[in-house]
């Protein structure tokens, strides 16, 4: 089955055409894991993203909740992953056998040392920032006793779940990131006492949530869309025998997985999970938003091959109200305001708080150390 690039990261982690997302502005603690960003929207209503540039943190792409292709979209961000920074072969600077070679060139060998300090001058001081960051937000949640509940972050997993349209593509877009569900839920709760901790300092008005619905409100309804179980084969005659299969009661999961060429969907029982107009090849979409439901289509030709398909389930399409979505609202706007917040908040503890760095000390005291040598 011809999935549109297999639908990258799932049905609705879907970018909006005209946003760009900007990675190399960023230099603060990620603080929006699972929540909504935009853009000064109680002060400017009636600006359409589409003509702003969005800074996402470490690159993930604002959610369209709706599938749709252009328009305003309230741009939720599903996640917010951790600097995917693994350090390898590396000891402190003041370990031995700091001449030990991490690579050679034509023979020229490239030290350890000269390794770490390009990783402490490039991504190594950020990812060490960061934790510290996070530490910081730990010891003040735990003064302020402030605690995560398992229900808080069953809650934001669902969430998550939801956005990306199934469990599994969620954790393909976590894998896809080198992260795993430990490290999501790590960020879960970090993110959310931090929002614990400075909610106290934010407001969100009723007027701010209404104004931000109206002006994204398109973004928020769900249009039509289907689910079905598709067997993709070479040839029309293997798609009208496969058909034949079917009526005589062979199980549909079954065929898909032992005849499919579909390695897309063929292991999942060529379930395509639900999608919407305009998300998959059009002879396929065609049929199967005719289909009603655990009906079978005759032989469709693709641009891959024939595909027989069966639909399993319909979501008619959904006007969302200011009700339905009045808690997702806020909790955007209060997430913006932590984002805000944060960093003024993050310099003003760690200015308090008594913070040794060994790992850019030494390398500063390396370089201090080399420059001498050479101006003898």
């Amino acid at each position: 089955m011809d999935d549109k690039d297999n639908k990258e990261l799932g049905n609705n982690q879907r970018q909006d055409e005209d946003t760009t997302v900007d990675n190399s502005e960023h230099s603060e603690l990620n603080v929006q894991s699972g929540q909504a960003q935009t853009e000064e929207v109680s002060e400017q209503p009636e600006q359409a993203l589409d003509d702003q540039n969005v800074v996402v943190n470490e690159g993930v792409a604002p959610v369209n909740p709706s599938g749709l292709k252009s328009g305003k979209v309230w741009p939720i961000v599903s996640l917010v992953l951790a600097l995917a920074l693994i350090i390898v072969l590396i000891k402190p600077p003041f370990a031995s056998n700091k001449q030990e070679a991490v690579a050679t060139v034509n023979g020229v060998e490239i030290s350890k040392a000269d390794f770490y300090d390009k990783l402490v001058q490039g991504s190594g001081k950020q990812a060490l920032d960061e934790m510290i960051g996070k530490e910081l937000v730990n010891q003040e949640a735990k003064k302020a006793n402030i605690a995560v509940t398992q229900a808080d972050i069953d809650k934001r997993l669902k969430s998550f779940t939801e956005s990306f349209g199934s469990e599994e593509n969620l954790n393909q877009a976590l894998e896809s990131y080198g992260m795993t569900k430990d490290d999501l839920i790590k960020d879960i709760d970090f993110n959310l006492k931090l929002t614990k901790l400075l909610e106290p300092q934010i407001k969100v008005t009723d007027e701010e949530i209404k104004q931000t619905f109206d002006s994204y409100k398109d973004s928020f309804n769900t249009p039509e869309q289907v689910r079905a179980s598709v067997i993709l084969v070479a040839t029309e005659e293997e798609a009208k025998d496969i058909i034949t299969q079917l009526k005589g009661g062979t199980d549909f999961a079954e065929l898909a997985k032992s005849k499919s060429l579909d390695t897309v969907t063929k292991d999942k029982g060529g379930d395509t999970d639900f999608f919407g107009r305009g998300e998959q090849e059009e002879a396929i979409e065609n049929a199967a938003f005719k289909l009603k439901k655990d009906e079978i289509s005759e032989p469709v030709k693709t641009s891959q091959g024939y595909e027989v398909i069966k639909l399993t389930d319909r979501k008619e399409a959904h006007e969302a109200t200011l009700e339905e979505k009045k808690e997702e609202i806020r909790e955007g706007l209060v997430a913006q305001q932590v984002s805000q917040l944060t960093g003024t908040w993050l310099e003003e503890k760690k200015s308090k708080a008594t913070i040794k760095n060994t790992l850019t000390d030494a390398a500063s005291a390396d370089n201090v150390s080399g420059n001498v040598s050479t101006n003898k």
